[in-house]
């Protein structure tokens, strides 16, 4: 059996939206490695989300988690799934804003309908998500013995908050965008008690990006934006949201932590740049 590491998180349910598989797969295990309940979240990979529920539920992790389905830009499913989260688990103590994709393009190829699809789930998603837990948080007070917040929230953001990503503007885009949600909110709930960061990936080793990294020379090009020289994995993030979310960084509120092996160190001004 997995030791519950600090049992940073007992007592506490986490939500990890679009945790069927990659980097929300590996936060939600993180979470609940720490003691946490799990709502796994999923729009399409059902079959990914019961494996993930099953992984966390079994004797080995013996952790206590379930599978809800919701479009997370669909402001009615969004509420629907906070419900049925509340009713089994009691609470909400976290979320984690992790559901996120990309439809690439050329700019003067980009369809208004690529655009809308990533703003829609990547920015509103995270919009929608956070209100229902804010009105949770505040409806159901403190509760000093488990947290010193009354409620946590984590956006998924990127290196592209900061690093221009030309091909891919509407995610850009709606990960700029992210970063000034994350920091009005901040700024707003802090006197309530509500803290609020943003984790940036730089490269992480997932299914969506997988060309870039699963050949030798794929990864040798890739590194040359990564100055510490190896590629992320998904735990990398998993255990930075953890720690995130427990009362061990209860006084960092309103910043992004860039998980990204210094990419955004610009590497290619190095030297004569």
């Amino acid at each position: 059996m997995y030791q519950k590491f600090n049992k940073r998180l007992e007592g506490q349910t986490a939500l990890v939206t679009g945790s069927s598989s990659g980097i929300g797969s590996a936060v939600a295990l993180a979470m609940a490695k720490e003691g946490a309940n799990v709502i796994v979240n999923y729009v399409g990979d059902e079959t990914g989300a019961i494996k993930v529920v099953d992984f966390i539920n079994n004797d080995e992790v013996s952790g206590s988690a379930i599978s809800i389905q919701a479009d997370v830009s669909k402001e009615d499913q969004v509420q629907d799934m906070f419900q049925k989260g509340i009713s089994h688990f009691g609470t909400i103590d976290i979320l984690v804003n992790n559901a996120g994709l990309q439809k690439d393009a050329a700019f003067q190829d980009m369809t208004l309908a690529e655009w809308q699809k990533v703003i829609d789930v990547n920015l509103t998603g995270q919009f929608l998500c956070a209100r229902e837990a804010i009105r949770e948080f505040l409806k159901r007070g403190p509760r000093p013995e488990i947290s010193a917040a009354i409620g946590k929230i984590i956006c998924m953001s990127s290196v592209h908050e900061v690093i221009p990503w030309g091909g891919h503007a509407n995610y850009a885009a709606s990960k700029g965008g992210v970063m000034m949600l994350m920091k009005s909110m901040a700024q707003e709930l802090g006197p309530k008690k509500i803290r609020i960061n943003s984790i940036a990936p730089g490269a992480i080793k997932t299914p969506i990006n997988k060309n870039a990294w699963d050949t030798p020379e794929a990864e040798k090009e890739l590194l040359k934006l990564i100055p510490y020289n190896r590629v992320g994995e998904t735990s990398d993030i998993g255990s930075v949201a953890a720690w995130l979310a427990s009362d061990e960084s209860d006084y960092i509120h309103g910043t992004t932590i860039f998980v990204d092996g210094g990419m955004t160190l610009y590497p290619g001004f190095y030297g004569n740049g």
